[in-house]
């Protein structure tokens, strides 16, 4: 179920990357775009998910905000930047574990082409 939902990720996210004509917007566009796109074929999407932090049983006050959450069981993070960082992997994967999910996506941008700016992470998938 996971690797077909990423797949149409995947799939969107070219078509959005083709479509804006590549780098060079701000993520809030891309992540907008591509939104709109998984709507199109029907997938459930949900922008900017709070996560809430738990620590030693305690809620904190600052939740996290997942950038795309697809029919409840792919996280994407949506990147738009030239220099990509190994903490975005971290940081999806920090959010799997959080929400007890299996697949994640970082999704950067930024690349020439965005094919080589896909990252899958994954929990125990």
């Amino acid at each position: 179920m996971e690797n077909t939902i990423a797949k149409n990720v995947v799939d969107c996210a070219i078509e959005v990357h083709r479509t804006l004509g590549g780098p060079g917007l701000l993520e809030s566009v891309y992540e907008e775009a591509l939104d709109w796109e998984l709507r199109q074929r029907g997938l459930v999407v949900e922008r900017q998910t709070i996560v809430p932090i738990r620590y030693k049983g305690n809620q904190l006050a600052a939740p996290l905000r997942l950038d795309l959450l697809v029919d409840n069981r792919v996280i994407v993070e949506v990147k738009a930047t030239t220099s990509y960082n190994p903490v975005f992997e971290a940081q999806a994967l920090t959010y799997l574990r959080m929400l007890d999910l299996k697949l994640a996506l970082v999704i950067n941008f930024g690349e020439k082409f965005v094919k080589d700016g896909i990252r899958r992470v994954v929990n125990g998938l």
